[in-house]
C-alpha cells in the first residue's frame, strides 16, 4: 500500500467547544469528506534526551525546531505497520518526512538492536538525528481519537479533529492499552487546518461566525508542563531539602 513520505505545509491548530465543532463540521460537509480512517484512535511515541531538550527548546517558540516519534492508528500488534516520523517547523511551515515498517522492526532499529530495514534518505536522516542528539529515548506515550477530513476539490487542504487526548510515561509500547491523563477538558477538541497555502472563504467565515482563534497547543508540550515538567521539579525541591537537612 502507497503512502505519503514527505509533507511540507501550514499546520494551524484552534481549540473548540462541541458547540463550535458541530458547527465546523456542518459547514464543511459540502466541500470536505471523511478520509479513508474514519474514527481513529492514534498512537505516539515521543522520543527526547535524558533533559528534555527537544521540547524544551519547542516550548521556547524558536524559529527552527524538530521532533520525532513513532505513530501506529490503532493498538500496534508486533506486524501491524507503523511511521517513523521526523518533523520539523521552520518559519511557521511544516516539514515532516517518514517511513513505514513493522512494529517489531521499528523498534528494532530505534533501540539500536538492528538497522533500519529500508535503505533510504530519510531512514539516514533520522540515524543522523540520532546521533546529534545522543540519549534519545521514548519519552511520552501520547493517544487521542481523531477524524480527518480532506477537500473534495483539494485533496492536499485537510482538517483533523482530535479529542481524548491521553499521555503518559509508562507502559511506553505501542502494543499497549490507550490510557493516560487527559490534557483537554471533556467536550474539548483540538482542531487542525493542514493546506499547502491559503484557507478556503468558506472556512475562515466560520471561523469568524463562532469566534474560533488560532492557538498555539503542542500535545507533548503540554504534557510536559502539566505532568512531566511538574513531576521533575518535585524531585529536584525533594533532593534540595534532602541535600540541606
Amino acid at each position: 500500500m502507497s503512502y505519503q513520505t514527505v509533507f511540507k505545509r501550514y499546520e494551524t491548530k484552534y481549540l473548540l467547544t462541541e458547540k463550535q465543532r458541530t458547527a465546523v463540521q456542518e459547514t464543511m460537509a459540502p466541500y470536505m469528506q471523511p478520509d479513508s480512517y474514519g474514527r481513529t484512535t492514534v498512537c505516539n511515541l515521543y522520543f527526547d534526551t535524558d533533559t528534555y531538550r527537544l521540547i524544551r527548546h519547542s516550548i521556547d517558540k524558536p524559529a527552527y525546531k524538530e521532533k520525532l516519534r513513532i505513530r501506529s492508528y490503532g493498538r500496534a500488534l508486533p506486524d501491524s505497520p507503523v511511521f517513523v516520523e521526523l518533523k520539523k517547523k521552520y518559519k511557521k511551515i511544516v516539514y515532516k518526512r517518514r517511513i513505514s515498517l513493522s512494529e517489531k522492526d521499528a523498534v528494532k532499529w530505534i533501540l539500536k538492536d538492528s538497522p533500519c530495514a529500508q535503505n533510504s534518505q530519510i531512514a539516514d536522516e533520522i540515524n543522523y538525528f540520532f546521533r546529534y542528539y545522543e540519549t534519545l529515548h521514548p519519552a511520552v506515550f501520547l493517544s487521542y481519537e481523531r477524524e480527518a477530513f480532506y477537500a473534495k476539490d483539494d485533496p492536499d487542504f485537510r482538517v483533523t479533529f482530535d479529542d481524548t487526548i491521553l499521555c503518559r510515561q509508562d507502559n511506553l509500547s505501542l502494543e499497549s492499552e490507550v490510557y493516560g491523563t487527559p490534557l483537554l477538558p471533556e467536550g474539548m477538541s483540538l482542531m487542525e487546518i493542514k493546506c499547502p497555502g491559503g484557507i478556503p472563504l468558506w472556512m475562515t467565515r466560520i471561523l469568524s461566525w463562532e469566534r474560533i482563534y488560532k492557538t498555539s497547543f503542542s500535545k507533548y508540550g503540554r504534557a510536559y508542563q502539566t505532568m512531566i515538567f511538574p513531576h521533575l521539579k518535585e524531585e529536584y525541591d525533594h533532593r534540595e531539602v534532602a541535600a540541606h537537612a
